[in-house]
């Protein structure tokens, strides 16, 4: 059996990028019964239009489209505002950015139909444009918690017993890393199909974005010290480092110069980081 799905996608000016993440919502497999919640919030662009215009092709496919035209309420607040629009207990969490394949709703779903309380995401496929960007995201997906762990980055999804694991999502810089350490590693779930994740271009927006990453965790270690226990992320050993300097040495130069950047406190900056 496979669950019916609410999709949430918080939305902040979207517009390059909002097409195709529904069209491949669209040209899903599955599941039977889909609920998609474009959560619109503080968008000047045409987010909202172009997300309206898809209602007509999502009813033709017996599915819904809703497209909530809100204030800006930071990420989490769009967050919320999805999960009280969400008409099923099993909730996929979606980044606008992100292009899902065609068999993983239906096979997020099939996972999703369980008891237990389960956190489930798919196979990224992280892309980038320019070389440098190419060359850290080599190095980065074979690092062992994305290689075979459940990251969950873009995309993740949880049923009606995992939704009641937190109440609202509070105010804080990571969203993935929150809702995954309210399971343990043996309640995530990755399943076959994959979905593609674009990761950010330039060095200094790597360093940017990496820092943001790393003050995530840490917020999340000083509010939930007990939950991130769950993590489960050890550092990769020195021997597995050498074998991968060694098979992509550039890929392992550009990570190790922004892990170093981080560090040294290079082209730091508060706030939210955006660099598509």
């Amino acid at each position: 059996m496979t669950a019916n799905l609410s999709v949430i996608i918080p939305a902040n000016n979207e517009e390059r990028y909002i097409h195709a993440c529904l069209s491949a919502l669209l040209a899903s497999e599955g599941p039977g019964t889909l609920q998609v919640i474009v959560v619109a919030n503080g968008c000047t662009d045409q987010t909202v239009s172009l997300s309206m215009a898809r209602g007509a092709a999502f009813a033709a496919r017996g599915w819904r489209l809703e497209v909530l035209d809100l204030p800006g309420l930071g990420k989490m607040g769009a967050l919320n505002a999805g999960d009280q629009a969400a008409a099923y207990p099993a909730r996929v969490y979606l980044d606008a950015d992100v292009v899902v394949s065609p068999p993983l709703l239906a096979q997020l779903g099939e996972a999703l139909d369980d008891d237990r309380a389960l956190y489930v995401s798919g196979q990224p496929h992280v892309t980038a444009q320019g070389w440098l960007s190419r060359a850290f995201a080599r190095f980065w997906v074979q690092v062992p918690f994305v290689a075979n762990g459940v990251p969950g980055f873009g995309l993740f999804a949880v049923n009606g017993a995992g939704r009641g694991r937190w109440d609202k999502f509070p105010e804080i810089i990571s969203d993935d890393t929150y809702v995954r350490v309210h399971f343990a590693p043996d309640e995530r779930i990755k399943v076959a199909a994959s979905y593609d994740w674009p990761l950010v271009e330039g060095f200094e927006t790597l360093v940017r974005v990496r820092r943001r990453q790393d003050q995530g965790v840490a917020e999340l270690e000083r509010l939930i010290p007990d939950k991130m226990a769950n993590e489960a992320k050890d550092t990769p050993p020195r021997g597995w480092l050498m074998q991968r300097a060694l098979a992509d040495p550039m890929a392992f130069v550009v990570y190790a110069a922004v892990k170093l950047a981080v560090r040294l406190g290079w082209a730091r900056q508060d706030g939210w980081v955006r660099g598509r």
